[in-house]
């Protein structure tokens, strides 16, 4: 197993399960053999990663937090970190913004394709699910965010993964009382929370052999999944455009490693890359979350003190590529729909999405409800939503799938920035599955 990097098992278990699912699809019967026997196997593994998500992040920044000696450092790693996030999310929103309106992809989609579109995701239950979602968070109070930070229950917090802000204020809180109780005292749970978080890491090792294999299952109930390959070609250049703009913001992270960090941003993609194309195969921020955290603590060398906040906090707020997707998909719509922007309206999809992507799920398909916010706030007809969201509904997937790597890769860039900032970056050391393995056989 040793013998092949992990991030090239895992490129070619996504390859193969790329074709296997193309070859079901031209077999009868084929899908349903797909999602019956193959797909459980992916169910099953992004179900482990996100067992071991809430153990981690509660173990490693209790730990984290309760070995700073000094606690006005973890306030500068908290503004830092906030600060950076909100810069890196309104360059991907200015980016997408630039992008839709030099291409104007809307422009070029006909009568025909709307009528198609709509007649095929207009009353789709996902998409009236999206909306009613949306409305539900826009009828919160401007405080509501905060106060749904704060656990009434602390079990009630860590038996959800939805609660992750909560699970993270409950972790910092107990680390900084850790903190405070004096060291001595404090030694008994501190061992056991750092005993608990290399445990929890060791699971990642152990999930992680299984990888290759998962990607395979899920790559393949992907293709069996898609739908009309026509709709899809209609949609290939709002597809387009918007993958650019995430391969723009790819290089802007880059640009970021090699200027601030002065690592090399190639070196920096290969120690990360099994994150991403998990986060690719499972359009899971949340889910990746374990392995983002293991790449980035022993392979790029950030400290956990960094790592334990940065990254659970990325995984909730920083959405990166969410963010340029609903700039994009947004004009994108009014384009094909005929609905013109002004540009104070163009301000405001850069605000309504950059307040949108703070606190949304970490799940596949937030994006979508973080859409229909963004288009209600620029006054968009409301009898026209789930006609706007059938247009882009066909390709919303695969995009979903590509805007969670630059999701992953921007949380990974930020903690490895302030890692520098902080003199919290060492010397990678990368551990094994088997690192222990003459102890206990």
């Amino acid at each position: 197993m040793k013998s092949l990097a992990l991030h090239w098992k895992i490129l070619i278990g996504m390859l193969l399960g790329l074709i296997f699912g193309f070859v079901m699809l031209q077999i009868e019967g084929g899908s349903g053999f797909t999602k019956a026997w193959i797909k459980p196997l992916g169910t099953i593994f992004v179900k482990l990663l996100k067992l071991i998500a809430v153990p981690l992040i509660l173990a490693s920044l209790i730990k984290g937090v309760s070995d700073l000696k000094d606690i006005s450092k973890f306030a500068s790693i908290g503004v830092k970190t906030i600060i950076i996030y909100v810069i890196t999310t309104v360059i991907a929103i200015s980016i997408g913004l630039t992008l839709v309106n030099v291409f104007n992809p809307g422009d070029g989609v006909s009568d025909a394709t709307i009528s198609k579109l709509t007649e095929t995701y207009a009353t789709n239950s996902s998409v009236q699910g999206k909306i009613a979602e949306a409305n539900r968070q826009q009828q919160s109070g401007p405080l509501d965010f905060v106060v749904d930070m704060i656990p009434e229950n602390a079990f009630s917090a860590l038996s959800n993964n939805k609660l992750m802000l909560q699970v993270i204020f409950l972790a910092i809180f107990l680390g900084i009382s850790l903190l405070l109780i004096g060291e001595k005292r404090a030694k008994p749970l501190k061992d056991v929370f750092d005993s608990l978080n290399d445990v929890v890491l060791k699971m990642v090792d152990l999930i992680m052999l299984t990888a290759p294999y998962a990607v395979f299952a899920l790559l393949a109930n992907v293709v069996v999944s898609s739908g009309d390959p026509e709709l899809l070609y209609a949609l290939l250049f709002y597809a387009s455009v918007v993958v650019g703009g995430l391969l723009l913001m790819v290089c802007f992270y880059l640009i970021v490693v090699a200027i601030v960090v002065k690592k090399n941003p190639f070196w920096f993609l290969k120690q990360i890359s099994p994150a991403q194309l998990l986060a690719f195969s499972t359009s899971s921020s949340a889910a990746t979350l374990p392995v983002t955290m293991e790449r980035v603590e022993e392979h790029v060398g950030v400290d956990k003190e960094v790592s334990s906040f940065v990254l659970p906090v990325g995984a909730t707020i920083n959405m990166d590529g969410t963010s340029l997707y609903q700039a994009v998909a947004a004009v994108f719509i009014a384009q094909a729909l005929n609905f013109d922007l002004t540009f104070t309206d163009q301000l405001m999809i850069v605000l309504t999405a950059l307040l949108a992507s703070i606190g949304s799920a970490a799940v596949p398909g937030a994006g979508m409800v973080m859409l229909v916010i963004v288009l209600e706030s620029i006054g968009f007809p409301a009898d026209k939503l789930a006609i706007g969201l059938a247009l882009i509904f066909a390709v919303d997937r695969p995009l979903d799938m590509c805007r969670t790597v630059i999701n992953v890769t921007g949380d990974a860039t930020v903690s490895t920035v302030i890692a520098k900032l902080e003199d919290k970056l060492h010397n990678p050391k990368p551990k094994d599955w088997d690192d222990h393995w003459e102890e206990v056989k």
